[in-house]
């Protein structure tokens, strides 16, 4: 028993021993000289700077009161009707519009559609610069009338021209070579409010007549302006235009033209359109291929089968009627298209004559 308690004492004397030189071996030395200061780095911008350009009480409270200003706000054209459709909910619903942008499609009927709101056109940021609106479309559009061509009406404009463009082909496009054109019903044509068919000057029918067409995509107003700028330059509260109103801004125009108008009718366009589409309006009555309906309080087209060219004249008509812009959009493109078809259905016989 002794020998064995001898045995332990000595391996713990030798663990004690072994430990020491250890911690012997490991001791650091004296701290050397300090060294130079590095390079200060280059300050960044403070984080919160650029989201509070929009995301502040003032911006966010004037945002809504010019939309609310706007008829994108007015539930009769956002929801009314078309809301829940599918095969009109793309451009008539929140859910809709979202929907589409998201996976190119609405895939059917919604339940409870509700108006436009900011998250509509507003999505997720991309860069979390400046310039980045977080739009949900802002690339060139394909279409529907035909969607071989791109329209580009430029960057952060190609959002407008999601919606505001034909539903409907042009009866040459849709007919190729056929004299005769059916149409179906009253609600017959490019569909209401195809603005971006006007600004890239494409979709309309293109009749042949003592004018050339101008090539698509240059016209003035694309080149030196956009749907933006005219329609959200800086919010002038004396007359309710620009900024989330989309009314547009006669300060804009007047700025862009170096000109003092008191209305838009720059170099009367606006005038001579106008007549101009009386005119046509004259002659389709003649031809019995529109009426007045006292019910709507509209002209509506006659349902039946017309010469190729008739059909093409009205379609044009109610295009470029409802474009509203009475030329201003595209002055050259929209003069062409309503010289070229009054003279062609000036040359048509009266119905029964």
């Amino acid at each position: 028993m002794k020998k064995a308690r001898l045995f332990f004492q000595l391996v713990g004397v030798g663990i004690f021993t072994i430990s020491l030189i250890i911690v012997s071996c490991t001791k650091e030395g004296p701290m050397g000289p300090a060294g130079a200061d590095g390079t200060d780095g280059i300050d960044g911008e403070d984080g919160n700077s650029t989201c509070m350009a929009c995301h502040n009480t003032t911006t966010k409270t004037n945002i809504e009161a010019q939309f609310s200003l706007s008829v994108h706000n007015a539930g009769l054209n956002a929801v009314d009707y078309a809301g829940g459709r599918a095969s009109c909910a793309e451009c008539h619903s929140h859910q809709g519009f979202v929907q589409f942008a998201t996976t190119g499609d609405v895939v059917g009927n919604i339940s409870n559609p509700t108006a436009w709101e900011c998250a509509t056109c507003h999505g997720l940021h991309e860069t979390m610069g400046a310039g980045d609106y977080a739009l949900r479309l802002k690339d060139p559009v394909n279409p529907i009338f035909d969607p071989s061509i791109t329209m580009d009406l430029n960057g952060n404009s190609n959002l407008c021209a999601n919606c505001h463009q034909s539903r409907r082909a042009e009866p040459a496009l849709t007919n190729p070579g056929e004299d005769t054109f059916r149409i179906t019903s009253t609600h017959w044509g490019p569909h209401h409010g195809a603005q971006a068919n006007s600004v890239y000057g494409v979709g309309f029918a293109e009749i042949e007549g003592s004018v050339d067409y101008p090539e698509a995509g240059s016209s003035f107003h694309l080149k030196q302006a956009s749907c933006t700028g005219c329609h959200m330059a800086d919010f002038d509260n004396d007359r309710d235009e620009g900024g989330h109103t989309w009314n547009p801004s006669l300060v804009a125009c007047n700025t862009c033209h170096e000109a003092n108008e008191e209305d838009f009718n720059y170099g009367g366009v606006r005038s001579d359109i106008a007549a101009k589409l009386d005119v046509l309006r004259d002659e389709l009555l003649r031809l019995g291929v529109l009426e007045w309906v006292e019910e709507d309080e509209a002209y509506e087209p006659v349902p039946g089968t017309y010469p190729t060219v008739q059909a093409r004249a009205f379609f044009n008509w109610v295009g470029l009627s409802e474009d509203r812009s009475f030329g201003a959009h595209n002055p050259k493109y929209i003069r062409a298209l309503l010289i070229n078809t009054i003279e062609a259905v000036q040359a048509e016989p009266t119905p029964g004559v």
